[in-house]
């Protein structure tokens, strides 16, 4: 194998693929980086076994070939050279050497057919999306999504695709975010898929802000992910996930309208009074405002408050604050809206864009006010 291109190229492959490659593998195989040569292309290829990514730009191919390098090491390396263009060759399919203008290093590696065969992708479900839409979706659901729970399904984000209709999910038992879409051309089938925490969070990395498309295909076991020069596949959780929908509130007629930026500068306010043995933050209404306030004997005691349009008697009910704040950041416009039933029903919160998040009411402590 032998082949140059520029360092700069080189380095945005390795800053797509890098969070892949499990920091501690149980398997010492999964620590390394599988570099090809051939068509004129240098391809990339990591895995963790759940999720796997295949990279790949120009290169100028003199010898075709392909060896496994420690990835950590070479990734290193190759950020820290100065030199525009990169040289690499292979005499055997173990040693690799790297040249980059003076510099010029030997690399143990390891054969090619050591290295993971990375999962195929066969036809599925084809979910028809722009990047900037998958990209907006997931994270607006991941948030929310458990990242330790016993149950596996919620350590990630639920899909369903039905008929023209796209839903995501993501849910950790104390809040849950449900986003949908419209699809404006239809589904070529329909399924409920679970994506790994780590696997979103890859694809974040990847996805742009542009309208172009982003193909995404579904079997029963994996999904991938398709742009251009990136392919990631994934493995999907297997598993029965809970039926969220007896949980969301209904919307009523008059909801509470409040103030987002105004109320996030509260709630990061008071959240300084909590720790993590008092978590909780007091939401007071009364008529034409609302109270907010957190305390804990260590710290002290916060009280601020802001306008907003509730009648009625007074409503005292208790939420996490850090958790109310990450709903108000992944929601839109201006203001949003509140649907609260009592202190022992969770809260709705929604706005503009159909997305409906979903806050579980916390113990209501003597905050001494």
């Amino acid at each position: 194998m032998k082949l140059i291109l520029p360092r700069v190229e080189l380095c945005e492959l390795i800053n797509k693929i890098q969070g892949v490659v499990p920091p501690k593998p149980a398997i010492p195989l999964l620590a390394n980086v599988l570099l090809e040569a051939q068509d004129d292309q240098l391809i990339l290829s990591v895995t963790d076994l759940i999720v796997s990514m295949r990279v790949f730009t120009s290169a100028q191919v003199m010898e075709e070939g392909a060896l496994a390098l420690p990835a950590r090491r070479f990734f290193q390396l190759v950020k820290e050279l100065t030199a525009p263009q990169v040289e690499i060759h292979a005499l055997t399919g173990e040693i690799a050497y790297l040249n980059a203008g003076s510099s010029h290093f030997k690399i143990q590696g390891m054969n090619k057919e050591e290295f993971p065969a990375l999962p195929a992708l066969e036809e599925g479900v084809r979910l028809p999306l722009s990047q900037r839409q998958l990209k907006e979706l997931l994270s607006r659901t991941l948030f929310a999504a458990a990242r330790e729970d016993p149950r596996p399904v919620l350590n990630g984000i639920l899909m369903e695709l039905k008929n023209h209709l796209a839903t995501f999910i993501g849910t950790d038992g104390k809040r849950l975010a449900k986003l949908k879409v419209t699809l404006e051309v239809p589904l070529t089938g329909e399924g409920s898929y679970v994506l790994p925490i780590k696997a979103v969070e890859e694809m974040l990395k990847i996805l742009s802000d542009k309208e172009e498309c982003a193909e995404v295909l579904f079997l029963p076991d994996k999904m991938g992910l398709k742009l251009d020069h990136v392919t990631l596949i994934a493995k999907l959780i297997l598993g029965q996930y809970p039926n969220v929908e007896r949980i969301i509130p209904k919307k009523t007629q008059n909801p509470l309208l409040l103030h987002r930026e105004e109320l996030m500068a509260l709630l990061r306010q008071i959240s300084l009074f909590t720790t993590e043995m008092s978590s909780s933050a007091r939401f007071t209404f009364t008529t034409g405002e609302l109270h907010l306030s957190a305390a804990s004997s260590e710290l002290g005691e916060g009280k601020v408050s802001m306008p907003v349009n509730y009648t009625g008697p007074k409503k005292e009910i208790a939420f996490n604050p850090h958790y109310f704040l990450d709903i108000l950041r992944h929601s839109r416009d201006e203001s949003v809206h509140f649907d609260l039933l009592d202190a022992y029903n969770p809260g709705l919160i929604t706005d503009s864009t159909a997305a409906e998040f979903v806050i579980m009411p916390m113990r209501l402590e003597d905050h001494g006010v």
